[in-house]
């Protein structure tokens, strides 16, 4: 039984059937209640310890759609998806008819007709994926999805395996001090976590240059630190952000005028004096590409309170996980 007490969150490792997730779908944490998540890394827990990989009745081919550049998620999807005894179906947008201006509806609608049932998608596009799960009269289309990251909106997975990262080192969430540092404004890892660390009883805190940061949006779910040195003596967890070049564009092309990369991280990267200030039992986290000597100092990436690479390595353990509740949420190969 996984139980979530007021001063710690409790996730059991052993293979239960009844606290398995089920869903028709994956794609936003706004989806998940505080349960679902804790059964969700139960299960990520499970096969990380070498659990058993439920057997499949039949073959299930799914298929990578990546409309935007990836490296972690991309391949952490794929190595999850075979190891779950899935038939990986590749596609490469730059050969595809979306080049021919076909829509994605259209483009998933061919997938499945030709017999896929799951998608991994990544796009540019906020809520790409509405048009998906919610066909409008007279559509018809079926099909599994996992979102891999939506613009500036949501990023589950990676949300799911920061989640396992942390309860990993300090078995449970409530009262956790855990700051997220960078462009915020155009972070999905951001938004993702910061409502999944709320659901879960951490405290929140955020910062980064104010141009990035949006208090109508960011307020309800922490506070912003102008100095994150006031903070970082306090900390749990530095999470740190990639700053997003390609997303400034627009209303926000001002904000590349006013980057400089030694300035920013003299006011808000990880370097030696801010590692030696953190606490001796504090972790810090990044998404992943690092702009190393910005957001991270070069020397420090694998330092002993880094948790980069173990973020990297849980992906495939959460992503499983979540392939796996999508399976069992539309019984697909005999899973239920």
């Amino acid at each position: 039984m996984t139980t979530v007490s007021q001063n710690q969150v409790v996730v059991e490792t052993e293979d239960k059937q009844d606290n398995l997730l089920r869903l028709p779908y994956f794609v936003s944490a706004e989806q998940l209640s505080a349960d679902d998540v804790l059964h969700l890394l139960q299960r990520a827990q499970y096969f990380k310890n070498g659990g058993e990989v439920p057997a499949l009745s039949r073959p299930i081919f799914c298929t990578n759609m990546f409309f935007e550049n990836s490296t972690r998620t991309h391949t952490s999807f794929e190595v999850a998806e075979r190891r779950l005894g899935l038939t990986v179906i590749p596609f490469d947008p730059s050969h595809s008819s979306v080049n021919k201006g076909e829509n994605l509806y259209d483009t998933e609608l061919t997938m499945a007709s030709l017999g896929i049932e799951l998608s991994v998608i990544r796009h540019p596009e906020n809520a790409y994926y509405n048009e998906i799960i919610h066909p409008k009269e007279g559509q018809h289309l079926q099909m599994g999805l996992v979102n891999a990251g939506d613009g500036s909106g949501q990023h589950p997975s990676q949300s799911m395996l920061d989640m396992m990262t942390i309860y990993n080192e300090f078995c449970h969430f409530d009262g956790l001090k855990i700051m997220i540092v960078g462009d915020l404004t155009n972070s999905r890892v951001a938004r993702s976590n910061m409502e999944i660390l709320n659901t879960l009883g951490a405290e929140v805190y955020f910062s980064g240059p104010e141009y990035w940061y949006d208090a109508e949006e960011f307020s309800k779910y922490g506070t912003y630190v102008k100095n994150i040195d006031d903070e970082i003596p306090e900390l749990d967890v530095l999470m740190l952000l990639r700053v997003q070049h390609e997303r400034h564009n627009g209303t926000e092309a001002k904000t590349e005028q006013l980057f400089d990369a030694k300035d920013y991280n003299a006011a808000y990267g990880l370097n030696q004096r801010r590692y030696d200030m953190l606490k001796d039992d504090a972790i810090i986290m990044h998404p992943g590409p690092i702009n190393r000597g910005v957001e991270w100092d070069g020397d420090l990436v694998e330092a002993p309170k880094s948790r980069y690479a173990v973020q990297m390595h849980n992906g495939v353990f959460v992503r499983m996980a979540m392939i796996e509740a999508v399976l069992r949420g539309r019984k697909l190969g005999g899973l239920e």
